[in-house]
This record gives C-alpha cells, sequence and structure tokens, in this order.
C-alpha cells in the first residue's frame, strides 16, 4: 500500500517504510541546501537529509559573490541575504600586517572596492558581492527550500545506496530512534562534503591530492573595532614570526560580524603531525595575531583541517551526480567554494527538472558533468595557486629561508632601511602586493565561466580573445556558453536587469523590432515542444526599452538577430540575423539543447 504525505509516497511493507521521492540531496550545506530550493522552486518533490541536527554550526565559507548573488535574485531571496550579510563597501581593505595592532606592510582593495575596479563590478551585474558566513547563509536556503515544498530531514544519515535503471535505493539511518529505512528517488545528489560517501561509493575518477597542509580554526569574541573600523575588511593577514603552537610564520584574522566576532586561520606544518590546542593556546595565539597582550578574549570554537587539492574529472554516475566539495575540495582562497557549489546546483536542477516534467531527454543530464568539471578544474587549481603566491611576499621580505623568528622579525624590519637593498625591498613586497590581485579581485575567474558540450549550439564563430587578463578581468559576451550579459533595460517607470527577465525554469529569447516574427516562432516552439520559451523584443515603443543603449553594445548580434538564454542565465545559442524560418531554426536548437529527438 502507497500512503502519500505532504507529497511524498511511503510505501508500507512488512519490514519497514520506503519512502518514494523525485530527487533526494545528501548534505544541507551550500550545495545541498541549494539545490533543494532549486528543485522545489521548479515544482520537483525532493527530500533533503543531513546526518546533524541543524545547518552549519561554524562560519567557514563567507564571500559571496556576484554570480551566486545573481541566482539568490532569481529565486527571491536575495534581500534576505543581504538582511545577514556585511554589505560590498566594509569587505575590501584586506591588510597585510604584523599584528592587527602592529604595523602594516601594506593593504590591497579587494572584491572590487578599488575606485578603478568598481566599475567592473557595477557593470557586470544587477548585484553587489557580499560577506555572509555559512552559519547564516545556511538556514535562509534551509528555510526557503523547505518553505517551497523540500522535506528536511535532520538527524538522518546516509548509509549506501543502490541504482538501477529506473532509480536509486538509498539506506538512511535515523540517528535519533536508531532505525534504518529505504528511500527511493529517482534522481540522487551527493552533496556530503569533501569526505563525501555518496562520491567514494561511486569511485568517480578524481585529480589532486587531499591534506596537502593544515590550518587551525579559531572562534572567538573580542571588541577590537578601534583596531580595525577605520580599514574595514573581512580579511587581515598577519606575519608574524613564530608561535608556541606549531605556527608557520603567517595566519589569518577574518571578520565573522563586524567588528566582534571573528575567525582565526593559523597554519601549522601538517608533516609535523597534529598539535593539541587548548583553549588556553588558542588565546594565546587571537592575542599574538591581534598584537593586544591582555585583550580580553572570549574563545568559542577550535578546530583542526587539511587544505585539499583535488577535483573530480567526472560528477556523475548513472542516476546519482555530486556537487559542492564532493566535487571539487580547495583552500578557501579566492572565496570560491561556497559560490561554485551553489552554481553546480543551479546548472544541475533545471536539467533534471526537465527530464523529470518530459521536456528533455535523458542525455541532458550528462551536460552537467562535461559542464561542471572544467569548473571544478579551474576553481581547485586558482584557489591553491592563489595560497602559494603568499610565498612572493615571504621571498620579497626574505623570510622564506629565515632560521628563527629573530632572523624572521629582523629580516621584516630590514624593509624600512635608506639603502639600495632597502628599496630593492620595498619595490619586491609591491609586486608581491599585486600578485594578490589574482586572489581577491579575480573577476573573471568568478563571472566569466564558459561551457561546452551538447546543450550549447555554436553559431559558426570563434569565441572572442580576451582583451584584458581573463582572470583578473569578466568579458561580458552573448558567445553561446558563456553567462548573459548584464544590462539595464526597461521603460519610463521600471528598470531591469537583463538577468529579471531571463526567469529560471524557462529559456528566454532577446530580440529587437526587426526581429519581432522571432516571438511568433518561440510560442509554435513552445507548443510543439512543450517548453516554456519567452521572447523579450527590446526597443522604443516596446515594452522593454534599451534605457542606456547598452543592450545594443552588449548582445553581439544585429537587432533582428536573437540571443537563447537557458534557464540558467547561460546563452544556449544565438542568431546574428533573422533566419528565412525562424521557426525551423529555433526549434532545432531547442531540441539540440534538451537532448530531444523531435
Amino acid at each position: 500500500m502507497v500512503i502519500f504525505n505532504d507529497g511524498v509516497a511511503e510505501t508500507e511493507t512488512p519490514d519497514s517504510a520506503v519512502v518514494e521521492t523525485d530527487v533526494l540531496i545528501v548534505g544541507s550545506g551550500p550545495a545541498g541546501a541549494s539545490a533543494a530550493l532549486f528543485l522545489s522552486s521548479l515544482g520537483i518533490p525532493n527530500i533533503m537529509i543531513t546526518k546533524y541536527r541543524w545547518t552549519a554550526n561554524t562560519p567557514r565559507a563567507h564571500i559571496t559573490n556576484q554570480r551566486t548573488m545573481e541566482i539568490f535574485r532569481d529565486l527571491g531571496i536575495e534581500e534576505q541575504v543581504l538582511a545577514d550579510a556585511t554589505p560590498h563597501h566594509l569587505i575590501g581593505d584586506t591588510v597585510f600586517c604584523t599584528s592587527i595592532a602592529g604595523e602594516e606592510i601594506g593593504r590591497i582593495l579587494t572584491w572590487g572596492n578599488h575606485p578603478a575596479r568598481h566599475a567592473d563590478y557595477e557593470l557586470a551585474s544587477p548585484s553587489l558581492n557580499c560577506d555572509i558566513p555559512q552559519t547564516y547563509l545556511e538556514p535562509i536556503l534551509v528555510r526557503n527550500a523547505t518553505a517551497r515544498g523540500t522535506q528536511s530531514q535532520f538527524s538522518t544519515e546516509y548509509l549506501a545506496h543502490s541504482q538501477d535503471a529506473n532509480g536509486v535505493n538509498v539506506r538512511v539511518l535515523n540517528r535519533l530512534l536508531g532505525t534504518e529505512y529505504t528511500i527511493r528517488a529517482k534522481y540522487l545528489i551527493g552533496a556530503d562534503g569533501a569526505r563525501s560517501k555518496v562520491a567514494s561509493e561511486l569511485q568517480l575518477p578524481y585529480e589532486g591530492q587531499m591534506d596537502i597542509a593544515g590550518s587551525m580554526n579559531i572562534t572567538f569574541k573580542a571588541d577590537i573595532a578601534g583596531l580595525v573600523g577605520h580599514r574595514p575588511s573581512v580579511l587581515y593577514w598577519v606575519v608574524q614570526p613564530g608561535s608556541n603552537i606549531g605556527g608557520i610564520g603567517a595566519g589569518l584574522v577574518r571578520m565573522v560580524r563586524p567588528w566582534n566576532e571573528w575567525l582565526i586561520v593559523w597554519g601549522f606544518d601538517i608533516n609535523e603531525g597534529t598539535p593539541e590546542v587548548s583553549e588556553e593556546d588558542a588565546r594565546q595565539i587571537v592575542r599574538n595575531l591581534i598584537g593586544v597582550p591582555d585583550l580580553d578574549v572570549e574563545i568559542t570554537g577550535i578546530s583542526l583541517w587539511g587544505n585539499n587539492e583535488m577535483y573530480a574529472t567526472h560528477m556523475q554516475s548513472g542516476r546519482v551526480f555530486i556537487a559542492g566539495d564532493a566535487a571539487h575540495r580547495h583552500p578557501p582562497s579566492n572565496g570560491l567554494g561556497s559560490n561554485t557549489s551553489i552554481q553546480d546546483s543551479y546548472n544541475l536542477a533545471w536539467k533534471l527538472a526537465a527530464v523529470l516534467k518530459g521536456q528533455a531527454g535523458p542525455e541532458l543530464l550528462e551536460t552537467y558533468s562535461a559542464e561542471r568539471a572544467p569548473v571544478a578544474k579551474q576553481i581547485v587549481t586558482r584557489a591553491n595557486q592563489s595560497g602559494r603566491e603568499f610565498g612572493k611576499l615571504f621571498e620579497a621580505l626574505g623570510i622564506d629561508k629565515a632560521g628563527s623568528p629573530e632572523e624572521m622579525a629582523a629580516l621584516i624590519e630590514s624593509r624600512k632601511d635608506a639603502t639600495p637593498d632597502g628599496a630593492a625591498k620595498r619595490a619586491a613586497v609591491q609586486e608581491a602586493m599585486e600578485l594578490k590581485n589574482y586572489e581577491f579581485n579575480a573577476h573573471g575567474v568568478e563571472l566569466g565561466q564558459q561551457y561546452l558540450s551538447t546543450a550549447v549550439v555554436g553559431d559558426g564563430t570563434a569565441k572572442p580573445a580576451p582583451v584584458r587578463d581573463p582572470e583578473l578581468y569578466y568579458q561580458p559576451s552573448t558567445y553561446p556558453g558563456g553567462r548573459l550579459p548584464h544590462a539595464w533595460v526597461g521603460d519610463n517607470t521600471r528598470k531591469y536587469s537583463t538577468h529579471d527577465l531571463a526567469p529560471y525554469g524557462e529559456f528566454t529569447l532577446f530580440t529587437g523590432i526587426t526581429g519581432e516574427e522571432w516571438t511568433t516562432a518561440a510560442q509554435k516552439v513552445s507548443d510543439q515542444l512543450g517548453v516554456s520559451i519567452k521572447t523579450v523584443v527590446i526597443g522604443p515603443g516596446r515594452e522593454i526599452t534599451d534605457l542606456y543603449f547598452d543592450w545594443a553594445k552588449l548582445r553581439e548580434v544585429a537587432e533582428d538577430g536573437a540571443v537563447l538564454v537557458r534557464p540558467d542565465k547561460h546563452v544556449g545559442w544565438r542568431s546574428h540575423t533573422l533566419p528565412a524560418d525562424p521557426e525551423a531554426a529555433l526549434r532545432t536548437v531547442v531540441a539540440t539543447i534538451l537532448s530531444r529527438s523531435n
């Protein structure tokens, strides 16, 4: 007998109940909770399980970049996120110093806060980046997912799975009752972190290695507004000789909430073993890095973790997928972790929805790995390279080969010398600081992801060559596979981003007045394929006008051409002009993107 309970089917058997759903998600972190939110927003029944009793208990991920904020805007939760976040203008004065109260080595304006870079960020997106600790973000995602239909099951541990041609059987443990039961899902998403049991069972291919370096996290409360309020930032890097607990001479003081909640990341030599850190040890490390010997400190947490450099080269096996840290494991440099995790799920969810609704062939799901595995490689490589680039600052200061804390301190001090060597050291420090733009202002890495798969149809042209460094600078383009360029459009009473006009869950076709024939073609193809294709005609006298004439500069097609945008805001195809039979052209392209034969 099958009993339906809030949209979830429970099949009674003599031994146990089998719960049925369309998609089971293992993990409630950024990848899992966002996957649940996206699927529920698209009307797909799903269950999200986590072995923990609630969401993240440490702040971990925090930088939330523009691409992710655009996704939150699309899902209608951007304002909720901003309400709990430290805003863009308070996160940028990244400082390098010998202690927070001590001397500065230098500082760099980051996350697009430098006037020379701020325009790039403003022009690129309707949303600015911000800082929201994972402890604040996860509840927002879980709350909204659950309100929209997700069955959120805490204290429920994933044990194992088996799959067949029609679905996946997943054994789970209710940790409160100590009982096991089965969830039968059509698809399974393993978003269960860097030690993913789902990924391990699948034996997916990985490159790289785990635990290449050691770090300790110390969370604490201390009011140090007087030391940082005049140079607001989320990151204060401390280069300090020695430590009484396994230190390697460099640490990070990270703002959690301005300016009284903090997180220290202090590296240790993993080859020397894992140090034991008492609360008193942690308090001493805090006082050392802050530079106030009698600072009033409340230690709220101590944890040790390993830095990883590993990524999956394939992210799917049959009906099972991995997302987030299960697929890409790396240090927090560049702030790419939670952002990439959420963007994984944004890519996967609309494809699952299209297949489950009968709008797409199952082959569409294979494009998830084709599109996101290269991103996993890119961000793992970039994050680890950024970490290694700190070595350039050590080399510039001459402390990379220092034999003792005293020698290290003397070498740092020698950057002040009125000598040729002192001048050379100062120039080297400046050059090393410039290199850190690749970590803190890598706008191209954040927004410039380009997909290549059967869900992208080329237009016969070559991808435009970058005119600036493609890691530092985002170059907008409607070239198929890239993110839809942002432009402000609207009318005399309202203003929209082009992103606002291409909502999640449907295709959107942008054209101009002389391309209005595309509207009829899109409606016919929508009816034929059972897929929603919205047409946006931009021009004077129409519902949407090109307010600043920016779209005309960005579209890269003639006015009668068209730009077809997928549900995830990536360009699926474009036509430079109006073809003789736009209906036939559009039908072929949409069917190709959706892996359909008709």
